[in-house]
């Protein structure tokens, strides 16, 4: 695309939707990639009640839709894309989606920290032989076979939906009770969708490539079906860096390494939130570091020699 971005953000979380906000009014071309609405921290979250301004309880969605509209109502071009890869070390940097690619003259990272380690036996091992944690990447690759989704959010059920257009069979894999959607969800309706509640995994099976999951239901009792793609969408903890390879510098635990004013080891580049604040996982301060990093990225565009104070239009 020859089109350049002053801002682009990855993710849409509080830190990414606040990054938005702050870049936008400051007149900056800003566009933010969103892996989807539904997936992060703040949108699982039951109620918050110790953000700022609240009045009452909010479930997580609702704040982050809140948040997203102002961002959109500033000028914030969103896209629900995954990026897959990216380009920081040339002036302007580049950011790859599933179907496209964005230049920038800056880029903040704001992916979160539900990312997972292999945790499940075989998974690790077949990673990639049928083992994948992204329907939109790999539901081609299973046209008119059987696979599984496991988990229970509103992101494993919409990828669920994604993969019936692919595959013959879906089975859709939670130890809950119970999926995270709403009664009426259209899941419930495909005929190509089976759900499996209160079942967990205990296996992924298969030698060189997957064939089947061993699970185990609430009363113990073991079964294994046969498949040959299982597709995770199980919340970890970890920071969500597998599409930066090397670009950037990480601390032990994974996370990426800032200073106080969101700058990465790369001129341009910031990161703000969960992704690179190990300690202290609340919105408000995901937020308060979105805007940091804002602020930093119109500083380094306009070249100025501290940060501009934002406090009213």
């Amino acid at each position: 695309m020859s089109e350049v971005y002053d801002v682009i953000i990855i993710g849409g979380g509080p830190a990414g939707l606040t990054a938005g906000i702050y870049a936008a009014r400051a007149n900056l071309k800003t566009i933010i990639l969103d892996k989807s609405k539904t997936a992060g921290a703040l949108a699982y979250a039951s109620l918050i009640e110790n953000y700022p301004g609240l009045e009452k309880p909010l479930p997580g969605k609702e704040l982050l839709e809140r948040i997203r509209s102002q961002a959109l109502s500033f000028g914030v071009k969103y896209k629900e894309e995954q990026v897959v890869g990216v380009d920081l070390t040339s002036e302007t940097k580049e950011v790859v989606t599933m179907s496209d690619s964005y230049k920038g003259k800056t880029v903040i990272v704001a992916t979160g920290s539900m990312g997972r380690k292999p945790t499940i036996k075989g998974e690790g091992e077949l990673l990639g032989r049928g083992v994948s944690y992204c329907a939109v990447c790999d539901a081609p690759f299973f046209r008119g076979k059987t696979v599984a989704v496991l988990g229970d959010s509103e992101e494993a059920v919409k990828e669920a939906i994604y993969l019936t257009e692919f595959a013959e069979k879906v089975y859709l894999i939670t130890s809950s009770s119970k999926l995270k959607v709403e009664p009426e969800h259209p899941v419930y309706q495909n005929a190509k969708v089976e759900t499996l509640t209160s079942h967990s995994i205990k296996e992924i099976t298969g030698k060189d490539f997957v064939t089947g999951v061993l699970l185990k239901d609430s009363v113990g009792n073991e079964k294994n079906l046969e498949v040959t793609g299982v597709f995770v969408y199980l919340q970890g903890s970890q920071p969500v860096v597998d599409f930066l390879g090397e670009a950037l510098k990480f601390d032990e635990k994974g996370f990426i390494l800032v200073d106080n004013f969101m700058q990465t080891n790369i001129q341009g580049v910031f990161a703000a939130g969960d992704v690179a604040s190990p300690h202290a996982r609340q919105v408000v301060i995901a937020c308060a570091q979105g805007a940091i990093a804002a602020l930093s990225a119109e500083k380094y565009i306009r070249g100025r020699s501290r940060i501009k104070t934002d406090w009213h239009g």
